[in-house]
């Protein structure tokens, strides 16, 4: 599968599976919502206390499932995984770009405050995954 048509499928997602690998070699999935930007990027939310945040850590590679609504489309993008400082003050690059994240996946918030507030307080993170190859059936 073409790269460019695995993030264009991931563009019309919002949700999608994450798989990072465990430290016996066993994958740990999750499901989260991603954002693809323009350049390919792909960005996901994630908080520091949880397994997909240490795993990123120790190794830093991991493989999003995105599925069509009929679930007989489908690509999985793997690439090398950058993270994000842990959010640490409302003000500060890493809450800023999860406010972009955010907006990106669900639109306007009602109370920004409040969420930049909620970003802190979880310890949250961007992974962003820089995709290297797909594979799939569209």
């Amino acid at each position: 599968m073409d790269l460019s048509d695995a993030l264009d499928l991931a563009r019309t997602r919002r949700f999608s599976v994450l798989v990072t690998m465990r430290t016996n070699g066993r994958p740990q999935l999750s499901n989260v919502g991603h954002l693809v930007g323009d350049d390919g990027l792909i960005r996901i939310s994630i908080t520091a206390e949880r397994a997909k945040y240490k795993n990123l850590l120790r190794d830093p590679w991991a493989a999003l499932d995105v599925a069509r609504d009929d679930f007989y489309a489908y690509a999985v993008i793997e690439g090398d995984v950058e993270l994000s400082p842990v959010a640490s003050r409302v003000d500060d690059e890493t809450v800023d770009e999860l406010v972009e994240i955010y907006r990106g996946i669900a639109g306007e918030h009602e109370n920004w405050d409040d969420f930049r507030e909620a970003m802190v307080r979880e310890q949250r993170v961007v992974a962003r995954l820089r995709p290297t190859r797909a594979y799939g059936m569209l």
